[in-house]
């Protein structure tokens, strides 16, 4: 806190730190593909406190956004797998790297493996907790998260044990993503147990009583469709009976020429 609250009165915002400790990454990268692993141990180092510095900075200035946390997160992972490509690349440059206490044959194979997997564990224990966040769920379980990545990667770097810690990175960040994907397993599978027990009974039963009430209905409405129809009919009946009761009356006596029917008879 001693050093965010002056920056803090600069206008520092936390994006400004999160580009900066981008830039450190990639400074530190280069250092350590010129062979400076000390140096780059300690620029490690260094660019970590900037990726803790944009968190305090948006505590101390109460500005923390959710887009802020979705670009240090999304620059952390940048950072990381930037600062291993830069030791992948001095990793090639020395096909006869060798350390003292490494027990295999070709350490370089052996190195480069181990980046690689140390850099998709390191994703992988990313995404594992996002995906499980954007699901509802918390996901904070697991042994490497990322400030204990770096500092592994910082004390390699610094006592010429790099190998060793890399190969910590490769094991133990892919043993926190398997732990993280059994954790999200288990309480989605207890959420999924509980479901039916509480409230199956109650929705089989509602569904019974509401397909009584729509048979019942419908009964009721056909009973009176039939009354409408047969009512319907009668009053047809009825029109039709006083339509001729009043026309047949109605009907006038006409005169013939011819003999013998011209002394007034009607013509039907």
């Amino acid at each position: 806190m001693l050093l965010i609250r002056p920056l803090a009165r600069l206008g520092v915002t936390p994006n400004m730190l999160t580009v900066i400790g981008l830039l450190l990454s990639i400074m530190t990268a280069v250092v350590i593909a010129q062979g400076l692993l000390f140096a780059g141990g300690l620029l490690v180092l260094f660019a970590g406190i900037f990726d803790m510095f944009d968190g305090a900075m948006a505590r101390v200035r109460n500005i923390a956004s959710t887009f802020g946390a979705f670009f240090d997160s999304t620059l952390d992972r940048y950072s990381e797998s930037i600062i291993l490509l830069g030791l992948l690349w001095y990793t090639l440059q020395r096909p006869g790297l060798h350390d003292a206490i490494w027990p295999f044959a070709y350490e370089q194979p052996w190195m480069i493996a181990v980046i690689y997997i140390a850099m998709v564990g390191s994703l992988m224990v990313s995404y594992t907790k996002a995906r499980a966040e954007g699901l509802g769920l918390e996901c904070k379980t697991g042994l490497l998260a990322r400030p204990e990545r770096v500092i592994i990667l910082a004390l390699g770097l610094l006592s010429g044990l790099t190998v060793w810690a890399v190969t910590l990175l490769a094991i133990f960040s892919q043993v926190t993503a398997i732990e993280r994907i059994v954790y999200v397993w288990r309480i989605t599978r207890q959420s999924v147990q509980t479901v039916p027990t509480n409230v199956g009974a109650p929705l089989m039963g509602a569904q019974v009583e509401k397909d009584e009430h729509n048979s019942h209905t419908s009964a009721s409405n056909a009973l009176v469709d039939v009354n409408a129809r047969e009512l319907n009919q009668s009053q047809q009946v009825s029109t039709s009976v006083g339509t001729k009761e009043v026309i047949e009356p109605g009907v006038l006596p006409m005169s013939s020429a011819i003999p013998p029917l011209n002394s007034g008879g009607q013509q039907e």
